[in-house]
């Protein structure tokens, strides 16, 4: 089930535009794939619609586009996370001061990810400790689950 995100602001729409060049989620980066987490609750959630290039095997998205769209949702929770946990505001601010970078990256393939239908990737925190942030993931197509994954995050220095 989508939900409507249109009222609310995409994580990576907040970080400064020297930060914000990334090709799986960066605003700054025409080029790329413009990924967008927005915390709802507890939990993140971002959609993305593959492309036939990334096509695998026939009517299979490729393994790398998957993780790649779990790093970037998952650095991109870790510091939606961190702004929930330190009561920054995502609704007013321009801004924000947090950005997170993937220490490490694990993904479990579930089940064959098809082509031509919109992906919903979803986010839960954890745990934080220091600078160290653990976020859960699911990927999923059509309410089937695809992938799950887990991403160690570490927040960049102010």
């Amino acid at each position: 089930m989508h939900i409507n995100t249109k009222n609310l602001k995409a994580i990576q729409d907040l970080y400064p535009d020297e930060l914000a060049h990334c090709y799986g989620c960066g605003k700054s980066n025409p080029d790329g794939f413009q990924l967008k987490t927005y915390l709802v609750g507890d939990e993140t959630i971002a959609y993305f619609t593959p492309q036939p290039k990334y096509t695998a095997l026939p009517g299979s998205v490729y393994g790398g586009l998957i993780a790649s769209l779990l790093d970037c949702h998952g650095t991109g929770s870790a510091a939606a996370f961190v702004c929930k946990n330190e009561h920054i505001s995502l609704v007013d601010a321009t801004t924000i001061p947090v950005r997170c970078v993937t220490a490490s990256l694990k993904i479990d393939f579930k089940n064959p990810t098809p082509m031509g239908v919109e992906l919903e990737l979803k986010g839960k925190l954890r745990s934080i400790e220091g600078r160290k942030i653990w976020v859960d993931m699911t990927l999923a197509a059509n309410g089937i689950i695809c992938a799950t994954g887990e991403i160690l995050a570490i927040r960049l220095r102010d």
